[in-house]
């Protein structure tokens, strides 16, 4: 399969010490080479793979030396994309790298779309279409475990797994038609029915299995949802710097002193959090802090896991039983905090409104009492451990519905088969099963499927 010779910037914008404009096509070289001038006139179509070049890129038409460059030849097929692949690292500034990018585009290439290099790689066989997902969720991990889960993913730890259930179909669909051709048997019916429910319950627990980690994979990759509330003052805004370990919100004994929405990335125990620290809700006349407090709700109600925090040197208020009523049924931690002052909460009644759901003491002025919110945090979602690294993770929503779909139709298959229903008739179960788990891999599935999933790459990759 030929495309045409594609480039773009495969580094963040910005300043730094070094970028890369990334070529990659069957005219990859011959466009390098218009560009380049090295020591001794060399040519990059003619030195040996995997080597790399000082030199410098000159402008075509005046022949003036723009950058100085060390420039990475890979020849296909042994590279990402399985075709010729040029990397020119040049200085980090904004101005140097988009100059070396628009030569390259002037010399022949076209700027790749977003995910362009790892879409050829899937097209050209180099990589499936979990493994390119893979790609995408390592950019993205935000903790160790999330990036171990994605580095499972790319080296085909998932993909291994489909295909060799996939196998398993096939070879029983294969025996089932043998069976169904040659009936010269009177036991022939037995046998077949007893070795499809065999073979399709192996199939089922192999996806029962992957179903059970599914919940902690899609944590480790999409982060849980952490919304912080509470009344004004109770040390919502300390609960977030003590977990991000930073000063990022403002903290004041003035009571509405947050007035809107701050959200920042944490990793507690290898579990990541998007940690909302919301407005404190409450009736107020304040116009703007009322809106921080309307978008507080609003982020209320997309929340994974909510962090209620109560002043435990104040009596329980109205307010405070509000809160317990708008969480109600939710993943709720409560935080009876400053514990350093004189306790006045009632935390009979506490855990009376808390339903069963843990309480922790803290003193966040004295950082005492988080590492019992962390543990309290890692036993809700991970019952006090995550998995081990080299277990097989699914953490995509689209695998996850597949995966519920191929086993939604191993089960129809069994029923049938229990029901008495004709072979050929279960057969269509099985098949359908079979097709499912294709789409996982990209082995069948739409065009226009892959092409929504590589634009959600970012420009590069």
């Amino acid at each position: 399969m030929e495309f045409d010779t594609i480039a773009a910037i495969s580094t963040p914008m910005g300043e730094g010490a070094i970028a890369i404009v990334r070529l990659s096509g069957d005219q990859a070289l011959q466009i390098a080479d218009r560009l380049f001038k090295g020591p001794g006139g060399k040519r990059l179509s003619e030195v040996p793979s995997h080597t790399i070049h000082y030199g410098n890129i000159m402008e075509e038409i005046t022949g003036r030396a723009v950058e100085e460059v060390m420039v990475s030849v890979m020849k296909g097929p042994r590279t990402f994309t399985r075709e010729d692949v040029v990397e020119i690292n040049c200085h980090g500034g904004i101005v140097s790298v988009n100059k070396v990018l628009q030569l390259a585009l002037d010399a022949g290439a076209r700027l790749a779309e977003p995910g362009e290099f790892t879409k050829r790689a899937f097209l050209n066989g180099r990589i499936d279409l979990s493994q390119a997902e893979g790609v995408m969720d390592l950019i993205r991990a935000k903790t160790d475990k999330a990036m171990n889960v994605a580095l499972g993913q790319m080296e085909g730890r998932l993909s291994k797994l489909v295909r060799s259930l996939r196998q398993e179909i096939l070879e029983t669909l294969a025996h089932v038609e043998v069976n169904i051709d040659y009936p010269e048997y009177d036991d022939v019916e037995e046998m077949t029915h007893h070795m499809l429910v065999e073979k399709a319950s192996k199939v089922k627990n192999e996806l029962e299995k992957l179903l059970q980690t599914a919940e902690q994979g899609k944590i480790l990759r999409e982060g849980l949802s952490t919304v912080i509330i509470g009344r004004p003052n109770v040390g919502k805004s300390s609960l977030l710097n003590s977990l991000v370990h930073e000063a990022k919100a403002i903290v004041t004994d003035i009571p509405g002193t947050t007035r809107d929405v701050i959200e920042e990335y944490v990793s507690v125990r290898g579990v990541p959090l998007r940690l909302v620290d919301t407005a404190g809700i409450r009736e107020t006349e304040d116009i703007v802090e009322r809106i921080g407090v309307e978008r507080s709700r609003q982020v209320l109600k997309e929340a994974d896991l909510i962090l209620l925090v109560l002043n435990s040197s104040e009596e329980l208020s109205k307010e405070d039983e509000h809160l317990f009523e708008a969480v109600k049924d939710m993943d709720v931690i409560v935080i009876a905090n400053k514990t350093d002052l004189p306790q006045k909460l009632e935390m009979s009644k506490v855990e009376m409104l808390a339903a069963g759901n843990p309480i922790v003491a803290t003193s966040l002025k004295e950082e005492e009492g988080i590492d019992k919110l962390e543990e309290a945090i890692q036993s809700l979602f991970f019952s006090g451990s995550i998995q081990a690294d080299d277990a097989t993770f699914v953490s995509n929503s689209r695998h996850i519905a597949l995966i519920r779909q191929a086993k939604k139709a191993i089960d129809d298959a069994l029923n049938g088969i229990e029901m008495d229903i004709p072979i050929d008739m279960v057969q269509i179960d099985m098949t359908r099963a079979w097709e499912i788990l294709g789409e996982i891999i990209g082995d069948s599935v739409h065009e226009s499927l892959i092409d929504q999933l590589f634009s959600q790459f970012c420009l590069g990759k």
